[in-house]
Formats: C-alpha cells, structure tokens, sequence
C-alpha cells in the first residue's frame, strides 16, 4: 500500500476491541493518490466474500470511500459506527507515508 502511494490505512474489527485472542481485521485505504498499476491486485478483488484478501493478509481492505451496500455509507463511516448500538465509535488510523516504523522497512 505504502509503495503505491496510499497515505492512510484505517483499521477496524476485532483486532482493535478488547479481546484477548482476535480473529481478524477490517481495514480501509485512502485511495488518493494511490498509483494502481503499483497496487497488489488482491486489494481491489472482492470476489468470493475476499477470500483471496482473507487468505493473504487474514483480513479485509476497502477502499475508504468505496460505499459499503450494506450501510449505504463510506467504509471509512461504516467503521466508525458500533454495529450493536449504533453509537459513534474510534478505529485506528495509520499514516503510511510519515510513520517512522515503515519509512525505515520499506524499499522504494
């Protein structure tokens, strides 16, 4: 994602609730100004419920503004809602191009 110019990644689901073992992630990208020939392929398939996103990363990546069918609302909305009660809620954002931990790891 870094490498294809994502700026932002947003992460949701069990992985930041307070359980102790989680089971997966939800996550969300700022496509702006994310190059696509750059782009792993996987992150656009949402094919067969994103088993290909699920087998390669264990979790599953949106687009931020792509609209959730479900919801009628953004993924990067949707996220921030408590299924359960509908309460407004906190998700966790990474900024991919300014974070000091992967501008060290990764290569151009």
């Amino acid at each position: 994602m870094r490498n294809a110019g994502c700026p932002t990644i947003y992460l949701d689901g069990s992985y930041i609730s307070g359980k102790p073992k989680p089971g997966d992630f939800d996550a969300c990208w700022d496509p702006t100004g994310v190059d696509p020939t750059k782009l792993d392929p996987v992150f656009l398939d949402f094919t067969n419920g994103r088993a290909s996103q699920k087998a390669a990363f264990k979790g599953e990546f949106f687009p931020s503004s792509m609209t959730c069918a479900d919801v009628g609302r953004t993924f990067v909305e949707f996220f921030q809602q408590d299924r359960f009660t509908g309460n407004q809620k906190g998700i966790i954002s990474i900024l991919l191009q300014t974070d000091p931990l992967l501008t060290e790891k990764v290569q151009p």
